[in-house]
Protein backbone atom coordinates (compact mmCIF):
# COMPACT_ATOMS: atom_id res chain seq x y z
CA UNK A 1 0.00 0.00 0.00
CA UNK A 2 1.03 3.58 -0.59
CA UNK A 3 -0.18 6.68 1.27
CA UNK A 4 -0.30 9.63 -1.13
CA UNK A 5 -1.82 13.03 -0.35
CA UNK A 6 -4.28 11.71 2.19
CA UNK A 7 -5.24 8.71 0.05
CA UNK A 8 -4.27 5.05 0.23
CA UNK A 9 -3.40 3.38 -3.06
CA UNK A 10 -2.47 -0.15 -4.13
CA UNK A 11 -4.59 -1.86 -1.50
CA UNK A 12 -5.05 -5.58 -2.06
CA UNK A 13 -8.37 -7.12 -1.04
CA UNK A 14 -8.94 -10.87 -1.28
CA UNK A 15 -12.60 -11.83 -1.63
CA UNK A 16 -13.33 -15.44 -0.61
CA UNK A 17 -16.65 -16.23 -2.22
CA UNK A 18 -15.92 -13.77 -5.00
CA UNK A 19 -18.54 -15.27 -7.31
CA UNK A 20 -21.28 -13.86 -5.11
CA UNK A 21 -24.23 -12.24 -6.85
CA UNK A 22 -25.25 -10.29 -3.77
CA UNK A 23 -22.57 -9.15 -1.31
CA UNK A 24 -19.88 -8.82 -4.01
CA UNK A 25 -21.82 -6.33 -6.12
CA UNK A 26 -22.58 -4.24 -3.05
CA UNK A 27 -18.91 -4.16 -2.09
CA UNK A 28 -17.98 -3.12 -5.63
CA UNK A 29 -20.38 -0.19 -5.46
CA UNK A 30 -19.23 0.93 -2.02
CA UNK A 31 -15.57 0.70 -3.01
CA UNK A 32 -16.14 2.74 -6.18
CA UNK A 33 -17.84 5.43 -4.09
CA UNK A 34 -14.88 5.82 -1.72
CA UNK A 35 -12.62 8.63 -2.90
CA UNK A 36 -9.61 8.03 -0.66
CA UNK A 37 -8.78 4.36 -1.31
CA UNK A 38 -8.00 2.36 -4.45
CA UNK A 39 -6.34 -0.87 -5.46
CA UNK A 40 -7.05 -4.44 -6.54
CA UNK A 41 -9.67 -7.00 -5.55
CA UNK A 42 -8.86 -10.67 -6.12
CA UNK A 43 -11.94 -12.84 -6.48
CA UNK A 44 -11.68 -16.49 -5.44
CA UNK A 45 -14.60 -18.88 -5.60
CA UNK A 46 -14.96 -22.63 -6.01
CA UNK A 47 -17.25 -21.61 -8.89
CA UNK A 48 -14.48 -19.98 -10.93
CA UNK A 49 -16.83 -19.10 -13.78
CA UNK A 50 -18.94 -17.01 -11.37
CA UNK A 51 -15.78 -15.22 -10.20
CA UNK A 52 -14.81 -14.54 -13.82
CA UNK A 53 -18.18 -12.95 -14.45
CA UNK A 54 -17.73 -10.77 -11.37
CA UNK A 55 -14.29 -9.75 -12.61
CA UNK A 56 -15.96 -8.28 -15.70
CA UNK A 57 -18.76 -6.66 -13.71
CA UNK A 58 -16.34 -5.28 -11.10
CA UNK A 59 -14.17 -3.64 -13.72
CA UNK A 60 -17.24 -1.93 -15.16
CA UNK A 61 -17.50 0.13 -11.97
CA UNK A 62 -14.38 2.08 -12.96
CA UNK A 63 -16.47 3.84 -15.61
CA UNK A 64 -19.73 4.04 -13.68
CA UNK A 65 -21.30 7.45 -13.22
CA UNK A 66 -20.23 8.86 -9.86
CA UNK A 67 -17.26 6.53 -9.41
CA UNK A 68 -14.69 8.20 -7.15
CA UNK A 69 -11.93 5.59 -7.26
CA UNK A 70 -10.43 2.92 -9.47
CA UNK A 71 -10.43 -0.74 -8.44
CA UNK A 72 -9.10 -3.52 -10.62
CA UNK A 73 -10.77 -6.93 -10.29
CA UNK A 74 -9.05 -10.26 -10.92
CA UNK A 75 -10.66 -13.73 -10.83
CA UNK A 76 -8.17 -16.37 -9.71
CA UNK A 77 -8.33 -20.16 -9.53
CA UNK A 78 -6.32 -20.65 -6.35
CA UNK A 79 -7.06 -19.24 -2.89
CA UNK A 80 -3.36 -18.70 -2.33
CA UNK A 81 -3.12 -16.35 -5.30
CA UNK A 82 -5.96 -14.24 -3.93
CA UNK A 83 -4.59 -14.20 -0.39
CA UNK A 84 -0.84 -13.73 -0.96
CA UNK A 85 0.06 -10.28 0.30
CA UNK A 86 -3.56 -9.27 0.90
CA UNK A 87 -4.16 -6.29 3.18
CA UNK A 88 -7.80 -7.22 3.72
CA UNK A 89 -9.77 -10.44 3.34
CA UNK A 90 -13.53 -10.44 2.88
CA UNK A 91 -15.36 -13.75 3.39
CA UNK A 92 -18.88 -14.24 2.10
CA UNK A 93 -19.71 -17.81 1.12
CA UNK A 94 -22.69 -20.14 0.86
CA UNK A 95 -21.64 -23.33 2.69
CA UNK A 96 -23.05 -25.92 0.32
CA UNK A 97 -25.91 -25.14 -2.02
CA UNK A 98 -29.53 -24.11 -1.64
CA UNK A 99 -30.39 -27.82 -1.76
CA UNK A 100 -28.60 -28.34 1.55
CA UNK A 101 -30.14 -25.16 2.92
CA UNK A 102 -33.56 -26.48 1.90
CA UNK A 103 -33.00 -29.45 4.18
CA UNK A 104 -31.72 -27.19 6.98
CA UNK A 105 -34.86 -25.08 6.91
CA UNK A 106 -37.62 -27.46 5.90
CA UNK A 107 -36.76 -30.95 7.19
CA UNK A 108 -37.50 -29.84 10.80
CA UNK A 109 -41.03 -28.90 9.71
CA UNK A 110 -41.78 -32.64 9.49
CA UNK A 111 -41.13 -32.69 13.24
CA UNK A 112 -43.30 -29.67 14.01
CA UNK A 113 -40.36 -27.24 14.16
CA UNK A 114 -40.49 -24.03 12.14
CA UNK A 115 -37.57 -21.72 11.37
CA UNK A 116 -37.75 -18.25 9.87
CA UNK A 117 -34.18 -18.21 8.52
CA UNK A 118 -32.41 -21.37 9.65
CA UNK A 119 -28.83 -20.19 9.12
CA UNK A 120 -27.66 -19.20 12.61
CA UNK A 121 -29.27 -21.25 15.36
CA UNK A 122 -31.85 -24.00 15.74
CA UNK A 123 -31.51 -27.33 13.92
CA UNK A 124 -30.86 -25.63 10.57
CA UNK A 125 -28.15 -23.34 11.89
CA UNK A 126 -26.39 -26.24 13.63
CA UNK A 127 -26.26 -28.51 10.58
CA UNK A 128 -25.21 -25.54 8.42
CA UNK A 129 -22.37 -24.97 10.92
CA UNK A 130 -21.28 -28.60 10.53
CA UNK A 131 -20.71 -27.88 6.83
CA UNK A 132 -19.18 -24.47 7.39
CA UNK A 133 -16.59 -25.10 10.08
CA UNK A 134 -14.33 -27.41 8.02
CA UNK A 135 -14.36 -24.77 5.27
CA UNK A 136 -13.42 -22.05 7.76
CA UNK A 137 -10.62 -24.16 9.18
CA UNK A 138 -9.10 -24.27 5.69
CA UNK A 139 -9.66 -20.55 5.17
CA UNK A 140 -7.97 -19.75 8.49
CA UNK A 141 -4.98 -21.97 7.64
CA UNK A 142 -4.63 -20.23 4.28
CA UNK A 143 -4.77 -16.77 5.85
CA UNK A 144 -2.10 -17.85 8.33
CA UNK A 145 0.05 -19.12 5.44
CA UNK A 146 -0.42 -16.37 2.86
CA UNK A 147 -1.40 -13.13 4.63
CA UNK A 148 -1.09 -13.41 8.43
CA UNK A 149 -1.17 -9.63 8.92
CA UNK A 150 -4.35 -9.06 6.91
CA UNK A 151 -7.56 -7.76 8.44
CA UNK A 152 -10.35 -10.27 7.94
CA UNK A 153 -14.01 -9.26 7.62
CA UNK A 154 -16.57 -12.07 7.79
CA UNK A 155 -20.15 -11.86 6.54
CA UNK A 156 -21.02 -15.57 6.48
CA UNK A 157 -23.53 -17.18 8.86
CA UNK A 158 -23.53 -18.73 11.36
CA UNK A 159 -21.51 -15.64 12.25
CA UNK A 160 -20.47 -16.64 15.76
CA UNK A 161 -19.17 -20.09 14.86
CA UNK A 162 -17.41 -18.82 11.72
CA UNK A 163 -15.47 -16.17 13.65
CA UNK A 164 -14.82 -18.61 16.51
CA UNK A 165 -13.26 -21.07 14.05
CA UNK A 166 -10.98 -18.44 12.52
CA UNK A 167 -9.57 -17.62 15.97
CA UNK A 168 -9.39 -21.26 17.07
CA UNK A 169 -7.27 -22.23 14.07
CA UNK A 170 -5.22 -19.02 13.93
CA UNK A 171 -5.32 -17.28 17.34
CA UNK A 172 -3.30 -14.28 16.10
CA UNK A 173 -5.73 -13.55 13.27
CA UNK A 174 -7.16 -10.02 13.03
CA UNK A 175 -10.74 -10.93 12.24
CA UNK A 176 -14.21 -9.66 13.03
CA UNK A 177 -17.73 -10.43 11.93
CA UNK A 178 -20.09 -7.82 10.48
CA UNK A 179 -23.87 -7.93 10.66
CA UNK A 180 -26.43 -5.27 9.76
CA UNK A 181 -29.25 -6.48 12.04
CA UNK A 182 -28.39 -3.93 14.73
CA UNK A 183 -28.55 -1.19 12.10
CA UNK A 184 -32.22 -2.04 11.55
CA UNK A 185 -32.92 -1.55 15.24
CA UNK A 186 -31.09 1.78 15.19
CA UNK A 187 -33.32 2.85 12.28
CA UNK A 188 -36.37 1.78 14.24
CA UNK A 189 -35.17 3.72 17.28
CA UNK A 190 -34.65 6.76 15.05
CA UNK A 191 -38.25 6.46 13.85
CA UNK A 192 -39.50 6.11 17.45
CA UNK A 193 -37.45 9.16 18.45
CA UNK A 194 -38.93 11.21 15.61
CA UNK A 195 -42.47 10.29 16.62
CA UNK A 196 -42.03 10.67 20.36
CA UNK A 197 -39.81 13.77 20.31
CA UNK A 198 -41.46 15.50 17.37
CA UNK A 199 -38.11 15.90 15.58
CA UNK A 200 -37.72 15.18 11.87
CA UNK A 201 -34.68 13.93 10.03
CA UNK A 202 -33.11 11.73 12.72
CA UNK A 203 -30.71 9.27 11.07
CA UNK A 204 -29.56 5.85 12.18
CA UNK A 205 -26.09 7.22 12.85
CA UNK A 206 -27.57 9.77 15.25
CA UNK A 207 -28.70 6.99 17.58
CA UNK A 208 -25.89 5.98 19.93
CA UNK A 209 -26.26 2.52 21.42
CA UNK A 210 -24.56 -0.03 23.65
CA UNK A 211 -25.12 -3.48 22.11
CA UNK A 212 -24.37 -6.65 24.09
CA UNK A 213 -24.76 -10.44 23.69
CA UNK A 214 -24.36 -12.64 20.59
CA UNK A 215 -25.03 -12.20 16.89
CA UNK A 216 -28.72 -12.14 15.87
CA UNK A 217 -29.70 -12.21 19.55
CA UNK A 218 -28.18 -8.86 20.47
CA UNK A 219 -29.66 -6.55 23.10
CA UNK A 220 -29.24 -2.80 23.58
CA UNK A 221 -28.73 -1.59 27.14
CA UNK A 222 -28.29 2.11 26.29
CA UNK A 223 -29.83 4.17 23.50
CA UNK A 224 -29.55 7.94 23.20
CA UNK A 225 -30.23 10.70 20.72
CA UNK A 226 -27.82 13.54 21.48
CA UNK A 227 -28.23 13.84 25.28
CA UNK A 228 -31.72 12.29 25.37
CA UNK A 229 -32.19 8.82 26.88
CA UNK A 230 -34.50 6.96 24.49
CA UNK A 231 -35.38 4.13 26.86
CA UNK A 232 -38.46 5.85 28.41
CA UNK A 233 -39.74 6.81 24.94
CA UNK A 234 -39.20 3.31 23.58
CA UNK A 235 -40.99 1.84 26.62
CA UNK A 236 -43.96 4.12 26.01
CA UNK A 237 -44.01 3.22 22.32
CA UNK A 238 -43.93 -0.52 23.07
CA UNK A 239 -46.77 -0.24 25.59
CA UNK A 240 -48.88 1.58 23.01
CA UNK A 241 -48.04 -0.81 20.15
CA UNK A 242 -48.43 -4.26 21.68
CA UNK A 243 -49.91 -5.47 18.40
CA UNK A 244 -46.87 -4.27 16.47
CA UNK A 245 -46.12 -1.29 14.29
CA UNK A 246 -46.60 -1.19 10.55
CA UNK A 247 -43.90 0.87 8.86
CA UNK A 248 -44.76 3.11 5.94
CA UNK A 249 -44.98 1.19 2.69
CA UNK A 250 -45.84 -2.14 4.30
CA UNK A 251 -49.32 -3.65 4.16
CA UNK A 252 -51.34 -5.75 6.58
CA UNK A 253 -52.15 -9.42 6.19
CA UNK A 254 -50.62 -12.49 4.63
CA UNK A 255 -47.57 -12.36 6.85
CA UNK A 256 -46.42 -15.87 5.96
CA UNK A 257 -45.93 -14.61 2.41
CA UNK A 258 -43.93 -11.55 3.52
CA UNK A 259 -40.49 -13.08 3.76
CA UNK A 260 -38.69 -10.03 5.14
CA UNK A 261 -41.39 -7.61 6.30
CA UNK A 262 -42.66 -7.66 9.87
CA UNK A 263 -44.45 -5.47 12.39
CA UNK A 264 -41.66 -5.53 15.00
CA UNK A 265 -44.17 -7.42 17.14
CA UNK A 266 -41.60 -9.92 18.45
CA UNK A 267 -39.13 -7.17 19.39
CA UNK A 268 -41.89 -5.15 21.04
CA UNK A 269 -43.17 -8.21 22.92
CA UNK A 270 -39.65 -9.01 24.16
CA UNK A 271 -39.24 -5.46 25.44
CA UNK A 272 -42.59 -5.60 27.22
CA UNK A 273 -41.55 -8.92 28.78
CA UNK A 274 -38.00 -8.05 29.85
CA UNK A 275 -37.53 -4.29 29.68
CA UNK A 276 -34.48 -4.58 27.39
CA UNK A 277 -34.31 -3.56 23.71
CA UNK A 278 -33.90 -6.59 21.43
CA UNK A 279 -31.64 -5.60 18.53
CA UNK A 280 -32.32 -7.84 15.54
CA UNK A 281 -35.15 -8.49 13.13
CA UNK A 282 -38.11 -10.52 14.33
CA UNK A 283 -37.20 -13.47 12.08
CA UNK A 284 -33.89 -13.92 13.89
CA UNK A 285 -35.07 -13.06 17.39
CA UNK A 286 -37.86 -15.64 17.25
CA UNK A 287 -35.38 -18.44 16.52
CA UNK A 288 -33.40 -17.87 19.72
CA UNK A 289 -36.44 -17.97 21.98
CA UNK A 290 -38.14 -21.15 23.22
CA UNK A 291 -39.92 -22.84 20.33
CA UNK A 292 -43.36 -22.44 21.84
CA UNK A 293 -43.10 -18.64 22.05
CA UNK A 294 -43.22 -17.42 18.47
CA UNK A 295 -42.59 -20.41 16.18
CA UNK A 296 -44.94 -22.97 17.68
CA UNK A 297 -47.12 -23.14 14.56
CA UNK A 298 -47.81 -21.35 11.31
CA UNK A 299 -50.82 -19.77 12.99
CA UNK A 300 -48.61 -18.36 15.75
CA UNK A 301 -46.12 -17.00 13.21
CA UNK A 302 -48.91 -15.26 11.34
CA UNK A 303 -50.31 -13.90 14.60
CA UNK A 304 -46.91 -12.39 15.40
CA UNK A 305 -46.84 -10.74 11.96
CA UNK A 306 -43.57 -11.99 10.49
CA UNK A 307 -42.78 -14.53 7.80
CA UNK A 308 -40.76 -17.67 7.22
CA UNK A 309 -38.37 -17.41 4.27
CA UNK A 310 -38.80 -20.55 2.13
CA UNK A 311 -35.69 -21.78 0.38
CA UNK A 312 -37.80 -22.26 -2.76
CA UNK A 313 -38.05 -18.47 -2.91
CA UNK A 314 -34.27 -18.13 -2.59
CA UNK A 315 -33.82 -20.66 -5.41
CA UNK A 316 -36.58 -19.74 -7.82
CA UNK A 317 -37.05 -16.03 -7.29
CA UNK A 318 -34.06 -14.41 -5.63
CA UNK A 319 -31.24 -16.36 -7.29
CA UNK A 320 -33.00 -16.53 -10.63
CA UNK A 321 -33.32 -12.74 -10.55
CA UNK A 322 -29.66 -12.30 -9.64
CA UNK A 323 -28.55 -14.56 -12.49
CA UNK A 324 -30.74 -12.62 -14.91
CA UNK A 325 -29.26 -9.35 -13.67
CA UNK A 326 -25.74 -10.75 -14.02
CA UNK A 327 -26.45 -11.64 -17.64
CA UNK A 328 -27.84 -8.15 -18.31
CA UNK A 329 -24.80 -6.49 -16.78
CA UNK A 330 -22.41 -8.68 -18.75
CA UNK A 331 -24.24 -8.03 -22.03
CA UNK A 332 -24.43 -4.30 -21.45
CA UNK A 333 -28.23 -4.34 -21.40
CA UNK A 334 -28.00 -2.94 -17.86
CA UNK A 335 -25.34 -0.53 -16.61
CA UNK A 336 -23.69 -0.82 -13.23
CA UNK A 337 -24.70 1.94 -10.82
CA UNK A 338 -23.14 3.38 -7.70
CA UNK A 339 -25.76 2.69 -5.04
CA UNK A 340 -24.58 2.68 -1.43
CA UNK A 341 -25.54 -0.44 0.48
CA UNK A 342 -25.63 0.95 4.01
CA UNK A 343 -23.12 -1.73 5.03
CA UNK A 344 -20.02 -0.56 6.89
CA UNK A 345 -17.32 -2.80 5.44
CA UNK A 346 -15.66 -0.11 3.31
CA UNK A 347 -15.80 2.45 6.13
CA UNK A 348 -14.24 -0.17 8.41
CA UNK A 349 -11.42 -0.65 5.90
CA UNK A 350 -10.92 3.12 5.74
CA UNK A 351 -10.83 3.34 9.55
CA UNK A 352 -8.25 0.56 9.83
CA UNK A 353 -6.15 2.40 7.24
CA UNK A 354 -6.17 5.49 9.49
CA UNK A 355 -8.38 7.62 7.24
CA UNK A 356 -10.96 8.16 9.97
CA UNK A 357 -12.12 6.63 13.24
CA UNK A 358 -15.36 4.80 13.90
CA UNK A 359 -17.24 3.02 16.65
CA UNK A 360 -19.48 0.21 15.47
CA UNK A 361 -20.87 -3.17 16.47
CA UNK A 362 -18.76 -6.17 15.45
CA UNK A 363 -18.38 -9.82 16.46
CA UNK A 364 -15.07 -10.63 18.15
CA UNK A 365 -13.77 -12.73 21.08
CA UNK A 366 -14.84 -11.68 24.55
CA UNK A 367 -11.79 -10.34 26.40
CA UNK A 368 -13.92 -8.94 29.20
CA UNK A 369 -16.18 -6.49 27.39
CA UNK A 370 -19.11 -8.62 28.60
CA UNK A 371 -18.03 -9.81 32.07
CA UNK A 372 -20.78 -12.39 32.61
CA UNK A 373 -20.17 -14.34 29.39
CA UNK A 374 -17.21 -16.73 28.93
CA UNK A 375 -13.84 -15.31 27.95
CA UNK A 376 -13.06 -16.25 24.37
CA UNK A 377 -16.70 -16.63 23.36
CA UNK A 378 -17.60 -14.63 20.26
CA UNK A 379 -19.77 -11.71 21.32
CA UNK A 380 -21.31 -8.71 19.61
CA UNK A 381 -20.45 -5.34 21.13
CA UNK A 382 -19.16 -1.99 20.01
CA UNK A 383 -15.50 -1.61 19.10
CA UNK A 384 -13.37 1.35 18.07
CA UNK A 385 -11.57 0.95 14.74
CA UNK A 386 -8.69 3.29 14.07
CA UNK A 387 -5.32 3.20 12.28
CA UNK A 388 -4.54 -0.52 12.38
CA UNK A 389 -6.21 -1.21 15.72
CA UNK A 390 -9.46 -2.75 16.92
CA UNK A 391 -10.39 -1.97 20.53
CA UNK A 392 -13.51 -3.56 22.07
CA UNK A 393 -15.69 -1.16 24.05
CA UNK A 394 -16.61 -2.29 27.56
CA UNK A 395 -20.32 -3.12 27.24
CA UNK A 396 -21.10 -4.33 30.74
CA UNK A 397 -22.99 -7.40 31.83
CA UNK A 398 -25.90 -9.01 30.05
CA UNK A 399 -28.97 -7.74 31.98
CA UNK A 400 -30.25 -10.35 34.42
CA UNK A 401 -33.70 -10.32 32.83
CA UNK A 402 -32.38 -11.83 29.59
CA UNK A 403 -29.21 -13.48 30.92
CA UNK A 404 -30.72 -17.01 31.15
CA UNK A 405 -31.61 -16.98 27.44
CA UNK A 406 -28.37 -15.39 26.27
CA UNK A 407 -26.10 -17.57 28.42
CA UNK A 408 -27.86 -20.71 27.20
CA UNK A 409 -27.28 -19.74 23.57
CA UNK A 410 -23.68 -18.70 24.23
CA UNK A 411 -23.04 -21.98 26.01
CA UNK A 412 -24.54 -23.91 23.10
CA UNK A 413 -22.30 -22.08 20.64
CA UNK A 414 -19.20 -22.78 22.73
CA UNK A 415 -20.13 -26.47 23.01
CA UNK A 416 -20.79 -26.75 19.29
CA UNK A 417 -17.48 -25.09 18.41
CA UNK A 418 -15.55 -27.60 20.50
CA UNK A 419 -17.58 -30.58 19.34
CA UNK A 420 -17.20 -29.68 15.67
CA UNK A 421 -13.47 -29.07 16.10
CA UNK A 422 -13.24 -32.60 17.50
CA UNK A 423 -15.67 -33.93 14.85
CA UNK A 424 -17.57 -35.49 17.78
CA UNK A 425 -21.01 -36.15 16.31
CA UNK A 426 -22.51 -37.28 19.62
CA UNK A 427 -21.54 -34.04 21.35
CA UNK A 428 -22.98 -32.11 18.43
CA UNK A 429 -26.23 -34.02 18.78
CA UNK A 430 -26.45 -33.26 22.51
CA UNK A 431 -26.24 -29.53 21.75
CA UNK A 432 -28.70 -30.00 18.87
CA UNK A 433 -31.25 -31.74 21.11
CA UNK A 434 -30.89 -29.03 23.77
CA UNK A 435 -31.50 -26.13 21.38
CA UNK A 436 -34.53 -24.03 22.42
CA UNK A 437 -36.27 -24.68 19.09
CA UNK A 438 -35.99 -28.46 19.33
CA UNK A 439 -39.26 -29.21 21.10
CA UNK A 440 -39.98 -32.67 19.63
CA UNK A 441 -38.37 -34.85 22.31
CA UNK A 442 -34.99 -36.54 22.24
CA UNK A 443 -35.96 -39.61 20.20
CA UNK A 444 -37.53 -37.55 17.43
CA UNK A 445 -34.61 -35.13 17.69
CA UNK A 446 -32.22 -38.01 16.96
CA UNK A 447 -34.32 -39.04 13.96
CA UNK A 448 -34.39 -35.46 12.67
CA UNK A 449 -30.64 -34.95 13.19
CA UNK A 450 -29.80 -38.16 11.34
CA UNK A 451 -32.11 -37.24 8.46
CA UNK A 452 -30.65 -33.74 8.16
CA UNK A 453 -27.08 -35.06 8.22
CA UNK A 454 -27.96 -37.64 5.56
CA UNK A 455 -29.39 -34.90 3.35
CA UNK A 456 -26.16 -32.89 3.53
CA UNK A 457 -23.65 -35.76 3.81
CA UNK A 458 -21.76 -34.65 0.69
CA UNK A 459 -20.38 -31.79 2.78
CA UNK A 460 -19.88 -33.76 6.01
CA UNK A 461 -17.21 -36.20 4.87
CA UNK A 462 -14.86 -35.24 7.71
CA UNK A 463 -17.40 -36.46 10.29
CA UNK A 464 -17.88 -40.10 11.24
CA UNK A 465 -21.62 -40.25 10.61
Amino acid sequence: MNYVNGKVENIKIAYIGGGSKCWAWGLMSDLANASDISGDVYLYDIDHEAAQKNEIIGNMYKDAEGANSVWNYHAVKEAGEALTGADFVVISILPGTFDEMESDVHTPEKYGIYQAVGDTTGPGGIVRAMRTIPMYEEIAENIKKYCPEAWVINYTNPMTLCVKTLYRVFPEIKAFGCCHEVFGTQKFLAMVAEKELGIEGIKREDIKINPVAVNHFTWITEATYKNIDLYPYYAKFCREHKDGFLEEGFTEGGWLNKFFENKKKVAIDLFNKFGVIAAAGDRHLAEFCPGNWYLESLERVNEMCFGLTPVSWRKNTFMKGRIERSDKLLSGEEKVEIALTGEEGVDQIRALLGLHEMTTNINIPNIGQIPNLPLGAIVETNAILRSGTMHPVFAGEIPQAVYPMVSRICGEQEALSQAMAERDVEKIFVAFANDPLVTCGVEKAREMFNEMCENTKEYLTSYNL
